[in-house]
């Protein structure tokens, strides 16, 4: 490959003609011809700048540098790779820290230190590790685009070696190997339109392109609607604002409300194999506290460590602009490859803000005309083909695979009008917002329920009437109303006081604070508070909504606020108490007898 690549350079070349930031502008030679997205590398002295065509005009080309540009000059040499930005996709990805162009971090830190000199790249896999390939199919199978070939253990999942997605017809195998192999060993030969070919356990695929677009268009792969929810373990998510298994979401905030601690929350706990965090031009200081979390953190799904089915892209602020862009397109690609497994796989993006800036970056130094706030014009219809990569999947072998999407967007001064926001919420089906009010006040998750919203509710309505209550979503829906109407109230007082409202708005203010702090509220630092499976969320709501449907007959709004303040206690101890212990079975009947005390009472 790396012969075929150099015959490439050697025939297509390019010359520097200017120079702008991260842009260069080159001159084609007349023999050669280049495509939109094709790889150059900028020759500089000994260093090769690894860079991107993004527009063609006639015999010139802009190219993006993924790379400082401090020495290039006009008349350099730019070498042309015939390759589109391409990810390699194969065992050993699961576990590792790539940056937006897949250099493994923690191989280019052994090998040059932790100040990365540019220039330099090391192979995304281990090419030397072998793995033991089990054949799917014999001589003479026909095989589709996308389908099984073989297998290999890689962690504790079956990494399935599938033929290469961009195969047009089925092909016909004619040797197939079995046992230890490395990634540069072939494994199998087949014959496709008349020419026979070999292959190894590798291949690659241009990140801009969809893996099952020409799967679909052929029908190898079919778009499934989603019907079911992933579980998160975080109870206002999963009840109020459920995300659909291949779904996608979007959690907005400001600074200091807790996104980077509620998305940790969701990766651990989510019901999905595999998770894939793009970190894109976030701080380094929290990129680094992922890097160092992630393989300390006992998963509770595996039993080992969450690293050990994670995939992490990285590329903080410190990092060139450049690469921040290409970043989510190699996130989505790497997760669709396991979702081609029939695997689940969560994608987080955080965040896409910073993935737009670059995008504005690059669009100012091209002279583009400029839309709102100087973002791109197709800034959203960028946004847009971004999510729409995600969805559930039937894959040629009839396995199921999903990709669920959830992107997280930094709104300067926490400003849901801006374009990024905006154009984000015209295309997800999930908005859980986050409020600084929230944070403030420590109510955690700062997810505001009043502000946020999930189109999924009503999808996934059979789902959740069938394996939770037939009541659910109704449920949900009355409940939410309460906290509209607790929020009225509580406006209402801000401005007369307590004494301004009569005493059966105060107690359904007081329910609506209960529904708050009882359930709403998650303690992500807790070993049983951290994650509420179903069956408990789904006993913990009847157990709210027996609360909050009872008629209560105070006389005053103290015996109203104690009796509240009472339940909520219990009802926050009885959440930390684990499932079935003496303690939980206590709290519970504590609350109950605490009601029919008070119904006692009354009569």
């Amino acid at each position: 490959m790396s012969q075929m690549h150099s015959g490439n350079r050697e025939s297509k070349t390019a010359t520097v003609v200017q120079v702008r930031e991260s842009l260069v502008l080159v001159q084609i030679d007349e023999q050669a011809s280049v495509k939109k997205n094709e790889v150059g590398y900028i020759c500089v002295g000994e260093e090769r700048l690894k860079a991107e065509v993004l527009r063609i005009r006639g015999r010139t080309a802009d190219m993006q540098v993924f790379e400082d540009t401090s020495g290039v000059r006009v008349g350099d040499r730019v070498e042309m790779t015939d390759e589109m930005l391409s990810a390699t996709l194969g065992p050993g990805l699961l576990g590792r820290v790539f940056d937006g162009l897949q250099n493994p971090l923690h191989d280019l830190a052994e090998q040059h230190g932790f100040f990365l000199p540019r220039g330099v790249s090391a192979p995304q896999l281990n090419l030397e590790q072998t793995w033991k390939f089990t054949p799917a199919v014999s001589v003479g199978s026909r095989v589709p685009p996308g389908g099984v070939l073989g297998t290999v253990p890689e962690g504790p999942f079956t990494h399935k070696i599938l033929v290469p997605f961009g195969e047009k017809e089925p092909v016909t195998v004619t040797w197939i190997g079995e046992g230890e192999w490395t990634l540069q060993d072939p494994v199998v030969r087949f014959k496709s339109g008349g020419v026979e070919r070999e292959i190894t356990m590798v291949q690659r695929w241009p990140v801009r392109r969809p893996i099952p677009e020409s799967l679909l268009r052929r029908r190898y792969a079919e778009r499934l609607y989603a019907q079911e929810p992933i579980t998160t373990g975080t109870r206002i998510i999963d009840t109020f604002f459920p995300i659909a298994n291949g779904g996608t979401g979007c959690i907005p905030g400001p600074f200091g409300a807790g996104k980077t601690v509620l998305q940790s929350t969701i990766a651990r706990y989510s019901s999905v194999d595999i998770v894939v965090v793009v970190a894109c031009g976030e701080r380094a200081g929290e990129v680094v506290e992922t890097i160092t979390m992630y393989p300390e953190t006992k998963d509770p799904r595996t039993g080992g460590t969450l690293m050990d089915r994670t995939i992490i892209i990285c590329n903080t602020s410190s990092m060139p602009v450049a690469a921040r862009e290409a970043s989510i397109y190699m996130g989505v690609t790497l997760a669709e490859y396991y979702r081609q497994m029939g695997l689940n796989v969560l994608l987080i993006a955080d965040s896409t803000s910073r993935w737009a800036q670059a995008m504005r970056e690059t669009s100012g130094r091209m002279e583009e005309i400029p839309g709102e706030e100087a973002f791109p014009a197709y800034l959203d219809s960028s946004i847009k083909s971004v999510y729409e990569r995600a969805g559930l999947i039937r894959c040629a072998d009839d396995s199921e695979g999903s990709l669920t999407m959830i992107g997280t967007v930094s709104p300067a001064g926490g400003n849901f009008e801006e374009p990024v926001t905006q154009s984000t919420l015209g295309t997800v089906k999930a908005f859980l917002g986050l409020s600084y009010d929230r944070a403030y006040k420590r109510f955690y998750p700062a997810i505001d329920p009043l502000i946020s919203w999930s189109r999924y509710l009503d999808q996934l309505k059979s789902w959740l009437s069938e394996n939770l209550d037939p009541n659910w979503t109704r449920d949900v829906k009355q409940l939410r109303e309460l906290l509209e109407r607790g929020d009225a109230i509580n406006q209402m007082m801000q401005v007369t006081g307590e004494e301004g409202i009569t005493l059966e708005d105060y107690i359904t203010w007081q329910k609506s604070v209960l529904v708050d702090m009882a359930y709403l509220q998650q303690d992500a630092f807790d070993e049983v508070d951290a994650c509420m499976p179903r069956p408990r969320q789904l006993e913990s709501l009847k157990l709210l909504r027996s609360l909050v449907d009872r008629d209560y007959d105070f006389e005053t709004r103290d015996e109203a606020r104690d009796f509240f303040t009472k339940i909520t206690g219990l009802y926050k101890n009885w959440n930390y108490s684990p499932q079935d212990s003496a303690d939980y079975q206590n709290y519970k009947a504590s609350i109950e007898a605490a009601v029919r005390e008070l119904a006692q009472t009354a009569s």
